[in-house]
């Protein structure tokens, strides 16, 4: 009896524990969120009294002068583009491959995935520079035959080196979920006559929809708020800057005028696209992180 109280004790503060720690962890992360977002809407002049004080009104005219001064609005556009584009590229590649590598035995299979775990350990923004001198010998070299180049300062260029730097991830993380699934559903579908790609696009894409969905919030996440790639390939188009890099422009249009709201403005447009798409997916990102684990 004394045993069971022990333990019911013990469970009581653990949990006690793990509702502090979460709760303190929610709110270091809420508060500077929030922050921005207030900060946002204040006029220059509240800055310099409280920084934690409430604004005095709501000034929208920190979000026009940010849209329009440094052509925010392009930017944002450029960003969806090259998002999107590198988000198809990258599932019309990873979801085949990662269903081969997970469903099929083939010569050659612990090599590829050998190649694709070997790509998790190398980051990205160390190669950036050969895969810009690459590039530019590749319009050096197209200049010469066809008269102009296209590798740099171009949008679809940009979606897919993005994709490319993260197959490796992807892959791993599709392959493990697709290991799971039971093989019952492929063989019902192969004696009623469906072919592999049927199969696969028919059957195991929606019964991985949770690992698809956030594959796509993860890789949505990361394209989105890239800088030094897309800083390094787009250098010589300004028109053609994704939002991230649009920030520094509108650093640069606000030297020596020190236009608190405007900033804050523009970090409000690159935060608010990410939370919007984290809320409407929320429960497909928590099944899709969770259901890997659990053996079909």
């Amino acid at each position: 009896m004394k045993k069971n109280a022990v333990s019911s004790s013990n469970e009581v503060l653990f949990k006690i524990f793990v509702y502090v720690a979460l709760i303190s962890l929610a709110v270091l992360i809420i508060i500077p969120v929030a922050w921005v977002f207030l900060a946002s809407i204040k006029q220059d002049n509240e800055f310099y009294g409280n920084p934690w004080a409430l604004p005095l009104g709501v000034y929208w005219q920190n979000f026009a002068s940010a849209w329009d001064s440094a052509q925010m609005g392009s930017y944002m556009l450029n960003s969806i583009i090259v998002t999107a584009l590198a988000i198809i590229l990258l599932l019309i590649i990873a979801l085949p491959a990662a269903y081969c590598l997970a469903r099929f035995d083939f010569r050659g299979r612990k090599f590829l995935n050998a190649c694709f775990m070997a790509g998790l350990f190398i980051n990205v923004n160390y190669i950036v520079v050969p895969i810009f001198l690459m590039m530019k010998d590749g319009d050096v070299f197209l200049a010469k035959v066809f008269g102009g180049g296209f590798l740099l300062n171009n949008v679809f260029m940009l979606a897919v080196v993005y994709a490319s730097t993260a197959l490796p991830f992807t892959i791993y993380l599709l392959s493990g979920y697709f290991a799971t699934l039971p093989h019952d559903f492929e063989e019902a579908a192969y004696i009623d006559g469906a072919g592999y790609t049927r199969t696969m696009a028919s059957i195991i894409f929606p019964l991985a929809q949770p690992s698809i969905i956030t594959i796509i919030l993860f890789n949505f996440l990361g394209f989105w708020n890239e800088y030094i790639i897309s800083m390094t390939l787009m250098s010589s188009t300004k028109g053609a800057r994704t939002l991230p890099v649009g920030l520094l422009n509108l650093l640069q249009t606000q030297q020596g005028r020190a236009e608190y709201g405007v900033l804050y403005a523009g970090l409000v447009l690159v935060m608010l696209p990410t939370l919007i798409l984290y809320i409407c997916v929320q429960k497909k990102l928590t099944q899709g992180m969770t259901a890997g684990g659990v053996k079909g």
